[in-house]
Protein backbone atom coordinates (compact mmCIF):
# COMPACT_ATOMS: atom_id res chain seq x y z
CA UNK A 1 0.00 0.00 0.00
CA UNK A 2 1.65 3.42 -0.96
CA UNK A 3 1.77 6.29 1.52
CA UNK A 4 1.40 9.60 0.63
CA UNK A 5 4.01 12.08 1.31
CA UNK A 6 4.26 14.99 4.13
CA UNK A 7 2.42 18.05 3.33
CA UNK A 8 4.46 21.01 2.43
CA UNK A 9 4.60 23.48 5.03
CA UNK A 10 2.39 25.77 3.83
CA UNK A 11 -0.08 22.61 3.58
CA UNK A 12 0.76 21.87 7.44
CA UNK A 13 0.71 25.51 8.14
CA UNK A 14 -2.89 26.28 7.21
CA UNK A 15 -4.24 22.27 8.40
CA UNK A 16 -3.32 23.53 12.02
CA UNK A 17 -4.91 26.76 11.28
CA UNK A 18 -8.44 24.80 10.50
CA UNK A 19 -7.68 22.37 13.37
CA UNK A 20 -7.24 25.00 15.73
CA UNK A 21 -9.99 26.81 14.25
CA UNK A 22 -12.30 23.81 14.89
CA UNK A 23 -11.27 23.39 18.25
CA UNK A 24 -12.39 26.46 19.11
CA UNK A 25 -15.81 26.58 17.17
CA UNK A 26 -16.62 23.31 16.60
CA UNK A 27 -18.02 24.39 13.41
CA UNK A 28 -16.85 23.21 9.99
CA UNK A 29 -13.93 25.40 8.64
CA UNK A 30 -13.89 27.62 5.53
CA UNK A 31 -11.81 28.66 3.40
CA UNK A 32 -12.25 32.52 4.43
CA UNK A 33 -12.25 32.16 8.25
CA UNK A 34 -8.45 30.27 7.59
CA UNK A 35 -7.45 33.31 5.42
CA UNK A 36 -8.08 35.47 8.06
CA UNK A 37 -5.87 33.83 10.41
CA UNK A 38 -3.20 33.47 8.42
CA UNK A 39 -0.62 35.92 8.37
CA UNK A 40 0.44 35.04 5.17
CA UNK A 41 -1.56 36.52 2.73
CA UNK A 42 -3.42 33.95 0.36
CA UNK A 43 -6.23 34.83 -1.52
CA UNK A 44 -9.37 32.11 -0.15
CA UNK A 45 -9.43 30.57 -3.63
CA UNK A 46 -5.68 29.34 -2.64
CA UNK A 47 -6.33 28.41 0.44
CA UNK A 48 -9.57 26.18 -0.95
CA UNK A 49 -7.00 24.64 -3.89
CA UNK A 50 -4.87 23.43 -0.31
CA UNK A 51 -7.94 22.13 2.02
CA UNK A 52 -8.89 20.10 -1.60
CA UNK A 53 -5.41 18.56 -1.50
CA UNK A 54 -5.31 18.06 2.12
CA UNK A 55 -9.04 15.92 2.04
CA UNK A 56 -7.31 13.78 -0.76
CA UNK A 57 -5.05 13.22 1.77
CA UNK A 58 -7.01 12.48 4.28
CA UNK A 59 -6.70 15.31 6.53
CA UNK A 60 -9.91 16.63 6.07
CA UNK A 61 -13.74 15.48 5.72
CA UNK A 62 -16.33 17.38 4.69
CA UNK A 63 -19.82 17.13 6.01
CA UNK A 64 -21.46 18.45 2.71
CA UNK A 65 -20.99 19.46 -0.58
CA UNK A 66 -21.40 23.27 0.63
CA UNK A 67 -20.08 23.17 3.82
CA UNK A 68 -16.67 23.92 5.08
CA UNK A 69 -13.89 21.07 6.30
CA UNK A 70 -13.41 19.19 9.20
CA UNK A 71 -10.06 17.98 10.44
CA UNK A 72 -9.86 14.39 10.64
CA UNK A 73 -7.86 12.08 13.46
CA UNK A 74 -5.06 11.85 11.06
CA UNK A 75 -5.27 15.65 11.03
CA UNK A 76 -5.17 16.31 14.91
CA UNK A 77 -2.15 13.68 15.34
CA UNK A 78 -0.14 15.96 13.12
CA UNK A 79 -0.88 19.25 15.12
CA UNK A 80 -0.26 17.68 18.26
CA UNK A 81 3.33 16.36 17.21
CA UNK A 82 3.63 20.11 16.25
CA UNK A 83 3.32 21.57 19.73
CA UNK A 84 5.42 22.97 22.13
CA UNK A 85 5.95 21.92 25.74
CA UNK A 86 4.52 24.34 27.90
CA UNK A 87 4.99 24.74 31.27
CA UNK A 88 2.23 25.26 34.14
CA UNK A 89 2.58 28.50 36.14
CA UNK A 90 4.79 28.29 38.24
CA UNK A 91 2.12 28.64 41.23
CA UNK A 92 0.36 25.72 39.72
CA UNK A 93 3.44 23.51 40.14
CA UNK A 94 4.21 24.70 43.51
CA UNK A 95 0.16 23.52 44.42
CA UNK A 96 0.46 20.58 43.01
CA UNK A 97 4.14 19.41 44.55
CA UNK A 98 2.36 20.93 48.01
CA UNK A 99 -1.01 19.14 48.17
CA UNK A 100 0.64 15.37 46.96
CA UNK A 101 3.69 16.14 49.46
CA UNK A 102 1.57 16.05 52.65
CA UNK A 103 -0.25 13.32 51.96
CA UNK A 104 1.01 9.90 53.46
CA UNK A 105 -0.36 7.34 52.15
CA UNK A 106 -0.18 6.38 48.36
CA UNK A 107 -4.13 5.66 47.85
CA UNK A 108 -4.58 9.18 49.46
CA UNK A 109 -1.95 10.54 46.88
CA UNK A 110 -3.81 9.03 43.69
CA UNK A 111 -7.37 10.08 44.92
CA UNK A 112 -6.05 13.58 44.84
CA UNK A 113 -4.31 13.50 41.67
CA UNK A 114 -7.13 12.52 39.70
CA UNK A 115 -8.63 15.84 41.82
CA UNK A 116 -5.96 17.61 40.37
CA UNK A 117 -5.86 16.54 37.06
CA UNK A 118 -9.66 17.44 36.70
CA UNK A 119 -9.54 20.44 37.76
CA UNK A 120 -6.48 21.82 35.89
CA UNK A 121 -8.10 20.22 32.26
CA UNK A 122 -11.67 20.24 33.25
CA UNK A 123 -11.78 17.12 31.72
CA UNK A 124 -12.72 13.02 32.85
CA UNK A 125 -9.35 12.18 35.16
CA UNK A 126 -7.89 9.17 36.03
CA UNK A 127 -5.09 8.05 38.06
CA UNK A 128 -4.19 4.87 39.23
CA UNK A 129 -1.19 3.26 40.61
CA UNK A 130 -0.86 -0.57 40.24
CA UNK A 131 1.83 -2.84 42.46
CA UNK A 132 4.02 -5.29 41.86
CA UNK A 133 3.18 -8.61 41.00
CA UNK A 134 5.46 -10.12 44.08
CA UNK A 135 5.43 -7.17 46.67
CA UNK A 136 7.69 -6.99 49.24
CA UNK A 137 7.24 -6.09 53.01
CA UNK A 138 8.42 -3.07 54.54
CA UNK A 139 6.57 -3.52 57.93
CA UNK A 140 3.58 -5.08 59.54
CA UNK A 141 1.71 -3.55 62.51
CA UNK A 142 -1.20 -5.01 64.55
CA UNK A 143 -3.63 -3.12 66.63
CA UNK A 144 -5.80 -4.36 69.62
CA UNK A 145 -9.51 -3.23 68.69
CA UNK A 146 -12.35 -3.70 71.23
CA UNK A 147 -14.48 -7.62 71.43
CA UNK A 148 -10.95 -9.41 70.63
CA UNK A 149 -10.95 -8.20 66.88
CA UNK A 150 -7.22 -7.22 65.64
CA UNK A 151 -6.04 -4.59 62.95
CA UNK A 152 -4.22 -6.02 60.74
CA UNK A 153 -1.63 -2.85 58.45
CA UNK A 154 0.53 -4.45 56.00
CA UNK A 155 3.00 -1.93 54.34
CA UNK A 156 4.58 -3.18 51.09
CA UNK A 157 7.99 -1.08 49.40
CA UNK A 158 5.85 -0.16 46.88
CA UNK A 159 3.96 2.08 48.83
CA UNK A 160 0.76 0.10 49.28
CA UNK A 161 -0.50 -0.09 52.50
CA UNK A 162 -3.16 -3.18 52.63
CA UNK A 163 -5.16 -3.43 56.47
CA UNK A 164 -8.11 -6.05 57.45
CA UNK A 165 -9.95 -6.45 60.49
CA UNK A 166 -9.94 -10.01 62.20
CA UNK A 167 -11.66 -11.54 65.15
CA UNK A 168 -9.17 -13.78 66.99
CA UNK A 169 -10.13 -16.90 68.43
CA UNK A 170 -8.29 -16.95 71.84
CA UNK A 171 -7.66 -13.72 73.60
CA UNK A 172 -4.79 -11.61 72.98
CA UNK A 173 -2.91 -8.70 74.59
CA UNK A 174 -1.03 -5.80 73.89
CA UNK A 175 2.35 -6.93 74.83
CA UNK A 176 1.99 -10.53 72.72
CA UNK A 177 0.33 -8.44 69.53
CA UNK A 178 3.65 -6.66 69.97
CA UNK A 179 5.91 -9.04 70.10
CA UNK A 180 4.45 -10.87 67.02
CA UNK A 181 4.84 -7.56 65.06
CA UNK A 182 8.61 -7.68 66.10
CA UNK A 183 9.04 -11.26 65.09
CA UNK A 184 7.66 -10.74 61.50
CA UNK A 185 9.32 -7.17 61.10
CA UNK A 186 13.12 -8.08 62.46
CA UNK A 187 12.69 -11.65 60.43
CA UNK A 188 10.83 -10.79 57.40
CA UNK A 189 11.37 -7.02 56.26
CA UNK A 190 12.45 -6.82 52.34
CA UNK A 191 11.23 -10.40 51.82
CA UNK A 192 8.74 -11.24 49.04
CA UNK A 193 5.32 -11.85 50.58
CA UNK A 194 4.82 -15.50 48.48
CA UNK A 195 8.32 -16.35 50.39
CA UNK A 196 6.91 -14.76 53.82
CA UNK A 197 4.36 -17.07 53.63
CA UNK A 198 6.24 -19.97 52.81
CA UNK A 199 8.88 -19.57 55.43
CA UNK A 200 6.17 -18.50 58.07
CA UNK A 201 4.37 -22.35 56.92
CA UNK A 202 7.81 -24.02 57.89
CA UNK A 203 8.68 -22.46 61.00
CA UNK A 204 5.28 -22.68 62.55
CA UNK A 205 5.47 -26.69 61.73
CA UNK A 206 9.05 -26.82 63.59
CA UNK A 207 9.25 -24.24 66.41
CA UNK A 208 6.11 -24.77 68.37
CA UNK A 209 7.53 -25.97 70.91
CA UNK A 210 9.86 -23.32 72.09
CA UNK A 211 7.45 -20.58 70.96
CA UNK A 212 4.09 -21.92 71.93
CA UNK A 213 2.13 -18.81 72.97
CA UNK A 214 3.26 -16.53 70.49
CA UNK A 215 3.31 -19.18 67.58
CA UNK A 216 -0.38 -19.77 68.30
CA UNK A 217 -1.09 -16.80 68.12
CA UNK A 218 1.10 -15.98 65.14
CA UNK A 219 -0.52 -19.09 63.14
CA UNK A 220 -4.28 -17.93 63.92
CA UNK A 221 -3.31 -14.36 62.02
CA UNK A 222 -1.88 -16.41 59.52
CA UNK A 223 -4.77 -18.21 58.62
CA UNK A 224 -7.05 -15.22 58.63
CA UNK A 225 -4.52 -13.96 56.10
CA UNK A 226 -2.04 -11.48 57.55
CA UNK A 227 -0.26 -11.78 54.49
CA UNK A 228 -2.88 -12.27 51.51
CA UNK A 229 -3.87 -9.41 49.93
CA UNK A 230 -4.83 -8.83 46.52
CA UNK A 231 -2.49 -7.06 44.21
CA UNK A 232 -5.88 -4.79 43.49
CA UNK A 233 -4.68 -1.47 41.61
CA UNK A 234 -5.50 1.69 43.11
CA UNK A 235 -7.71 3.54 40.49
CA UNK A 236 -9.60 6.83 40.89
CA UNK A 237 -11.86 9.06 38.31
CA UNK A 238 -12.95 12.50 38.88
CA UNK A 239 -15.10 14.72 36.30
CA UNK A 240 -16.87 12.61 34.17
CA UNK A 241 -20.04 14.93 34.55
CA UNK A 242 -17.72 17.22 32.13
CA UNK A 243 -18.27 14.89 29.51
CA UNK A 244 -22.08 15.41 29.51
CA UNK A 245 -21.82 18.75 27.77
CA UNK A 246 -19.59 17.78 25.14
CA UNK A 247 -21.46 16.68 21.77
CA UNK A 248 -20.64 13.58 20.97
CA UNK A 249 -23.39 12.39 18.63
CA UNK A 250 -24.67 9.38 20.66
CA UNK A 251 -27.88 8.67 21.33
CA UNK A 252 -29.01 8.82 25.04
CA UNK A 253 -28.78 4.76 25.17
CA UNK A 254 -24.82 5.19 23.50
CA UNK A 255 -24.20 8.00 26.65
CA UNK A 256 -25.29 5.49 29.18
CA UNK A 257 -23.21 3.10 27.28
CA UNK A 258 -20.02 5.19 28.05
CA UNK A 259 -21.19 6.28 31.66
CA UNK A 260 -21.09 2.74 32.69
CA UNK A 261 -17.59 1.93 30.61
CA UNK A 262 -16.02 4.41 32.67
CA UNK A 263 -17.39 2.95 36.18
CA UNK A 264 -15.56 -0.11 35.25
CA UNK A 265 -12.14 -0.24 36.89
CA UNK A 266 -11.39 -3.38 34.18
CA UNK A 267 -12.24 -0.54 30.77
CA UNK A 268 -10.49 1.74 32.94
CA UNK A 269 -7.24 -0.03 33.08
CA UNK A 270 -7.62 -1.36 29.46
CA UNK A 271 -8.17 2.47 28.33
CA UNK A 272 -4.35 3.30 30.19
CA UNK A 273 -2.95 0.08 29.05
CA UNK A 274 -4.07 -0.13 25.43
CA UNK A 275 -3.45 3.72 24.68
CA UNK A 276 -0.41 4.82 26.96
CA UNK A 277 2.26 2.84 25.30
CA UNK A 278 4.78 5.67 25.29
CA UNK A 279 8.15 4.90 27.45
CA UNK A 280 8.54 6.00 31.08
CA UNK A 281 7.65 9.63 31.75
CA UNK A 282 6.79 10.90 27.97
CA UNK A 283 3.11 11.72 27.18
CA UNK A 284 1.22 10.01 25.32
CA UNK A 285 -1.57 11.18 23.14
CA UNK A 286 -4.36 8.83 21.04
CA UNK A 287 -7.24 10.22 19.05
CA UNK A 288 -10.55 8.01 19.07
CA UNK A 289 -10.81 5.44 21.18
CA UNK A 290 -13.52 3.86 19.19
CA UNK A 291 -11.11 0.18 19.75
CA UNK A 292 -11.84 0.48 23.25
CA UNK A 293 -15.66 1.15 23.05
CA UNK A 294 -17.87 2.60 20.11
CA UNK A 295 -19.12 5.27 21.61
CA UNK A 296 -15.55 6.55 22.63
CA UNK A 297 -14.96 7.06 18.95
CA UNK A 298 -14.63 10.58 19.32
CA UNK A 299 -12.63 11.29 22.24
CA UNK A 300 -8.96 11.30 23.06
CA UNK A 301 -6.89 10.53 25.93
CA UNK A 302 -3.64 11.96 26.73
CA UNK A 303 -1.25 10.53 29.37
CA UNK A 304 1.46 9.36 31.19
CA UNK A 305 3.50 5.94 33.12
CA UNK A 306 6.09 7.07 35.87
CA UNK A 307 7.43 4.19 37.97
CA UNK A 308 7.08 4.39 41.46
CA UNK A 309 8.99 3.03 44.27
CA UNK A 310 9.20 -0.26 44.67
CA UNK A 311 8.64 -1.05 40.70
CA UNK A 312 4.86 0.18 40.86
CA UNK A 313 3.54 2.14 37.86
CA UNK A 314 2.36 5.02 38.23
CA UNK A 315 -0.66 5.85 35.00
CA UNK A 316 -2.17 9.16 35.05
CA UNK A 317 -4.44 10.37 32.16
CA UNK A 318 -7.08 12.61 31.23
CA UNK A 319 -9.69 11.53 29.27
CA UNK A 320 -11.59 14.49 26.63
CA UNK A 321 -13.25 15.72 23.27
CA UNK A 322 -10.79 15.67 20.51
CA UNK A 323 -11.72 19.39 20.61
CA UNK A 324 -9.82 20.16 23.77
CA UNK A 325 -6.58 22.36 24.89
CA UNK A 326 -4.22 20.13 24.23
CA UNK A 327 -1.21 21.97 25.32
CA UNK A 328 -3.13 22.42 28.47
CA UNK A 329 -3.65 19.45 29.16
CA UNK A 330 -0.25 17.72 27.80
CA UNK A 331 1.21 20.12 30.36
CA UNK A 332 -0.65 18.66 33.53
CA UNK A 333 -0.30 15.41 32.61
CA UNK A 334 3.42 15.54 32.21
CA UNK A 335 3.76 18.05 35.83
CA UNK A 336 0.93 16.13 37.71
CA UNK A 337 2.86 12.73 37.00
CA UNK A 338 6.30 14.44 37.85
CA UNK A 339 4.93 15.70 41.56
CA UNK A 340 3.39 11.86 42.16
CA UNK A 341 6.83 10.41 41.31
CA UNK A 342 8.61 13.34 43.54
CA UNK A 343 5.97 12.50 46.29
CA UNK A 344 6.52 8.94 46.15
CA UNK A 345 10.36 9.13 46.59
Amino acid sequence: MSRHPAPPSRHVAILHSIVEEYIESGEPVASRTISRRLTENLSAASIRNIMADLDDEGYLSQPHTSAGRVPTEKAFRSYIKSLSSRRLAVAELHRIQFELSRLESLEARVEKTSQLLMELTAGLAIAAAIPTLSQTLDQVDLLLLAEGRVLMIVATRDRMVHNRVVVMKDPVTTDELQEIRNYINRNFAGWLLNDIRRELDQRLSQERAAFDSILTRLQSLCDQGILDFDLAPEVHVEGASNLIGIDLHLTREKMRELFRALEQKKKLLYLLDRFLEEPQGEVAVRIGLGEAHPSMSELAIIGVNVELPGGAAGKFAVLGPMRMDYERVISAVRHVGQAFQSAQE
